[in-house]
């Protein structure tokens, strides 16, 4: 199924519902809900998904695993999707919280395969098959750390989610403290009661996120510069030591 709506295949009696989508640059999926668990896939561009309590940003060739019943939205950069809605009872090991995952070369080749089923498919035969082959691959994904939590009290809330929405490297705990008039201790105290992290680790772990989709079509010199690091070198170790991976292997630049 390609560019079809859930709502109008929901009703359906598969454990799977795939569906392949194309998104216009930007496009935004606003806050909404699945009965269903979601696997969603950015086979080109990025994706970056916010729910009640965290960011996850998903460049392209990884999923992201939604459960069911999750709040979320999605913001689509230049994203063609593949999309699975699994019924709850079909896998029961699917996470509490949303998880981005690596996708290797068979589970894109599956995933394309998937998306040419038709909407009333069997599930026994080929096609069952094929599917019951997809959740085994699912079930053992690697998974990637690009994750930040997001407060869910005031004052915190609104000053972490305007920073995903527009990070800028030159915030400080100073400038954060003023703006919810509270002392640099009291903020750093709550915050960290709140998040498990310093707002200064949490800033830094969000910006480097934000550099992500920055890299599909920027250097790793000119993002370094850009996010006010001393050097492009300094930019990687950071990098690395947020996610365990170098800046050119998360982003869909390749030259």
């Amino acid at each position: 199924m390609r560019n079809v709506s859930l709502p109008a295949v929901d009703h359906l009696s598969v454990p799977v519902l795939p569906i392949a989508t194309d998104y216009p640059p930007g496009h935004l999926l606003d806050w909404h809900e699945h009965r269903r668990a979601q696997f969603l896939y950015a086979a080109t561009g990025t994706m970056l998904v916010e729910t009640d309590d965290g960011a996850w940003t998903v460049p392209g060739e990884r999923g992201v695993l939604i459960p069911p019943r999750t709040r979320h939205r999605v913001r689509m950069l230049d994203v063609q999707t593949s999309s699975l809605y699994i019924e709850p009872s079909a896998v029961p090991w699917w996470p509490a919280s949303c998880r981005v995952v690596g996708v290797g070369p068979m589970l894109r080749e599956l995933l394309l395969a998937a998306s040419d089923l038709p909407a009333g498919y069997a599930p026994e035969g080929r096609d069952g098959a094929l599917i019951d082959l997809i959740l085994h691959e699912l079930a053992a994904l690697p998974e990637t750390p690009l994750h930040v939590p997001l407060p869910v009290h005031a004052p915190f809330a609104a000053l972490c989610r305007a920073f995903v929405a527009d990070p800028d490297a030159a915030v400080t705990n100073a400038v954060w403290a003023r703006r919810v008039g509270m002392s640099e201790r009291a903020l750093t105290r709550r915050f960290v009661a709140e998040t498990g992290m310093s707002p200064a680790a949490w800033r830094t772990r969000a910006l480097l996120l934000a550099s992500i989709p920055m890299l599909r079509h920027r250097s790793v010199s000119q993002v370094a510069t850009d996010l006010g690091y001393a050097s492009p070198s300094a930019f990687s170790v950071a990098f690395a030591r947020e996610f365990a991976a170098t800046p050119s292997s998360l982003s869909a630049r390749r030259s």
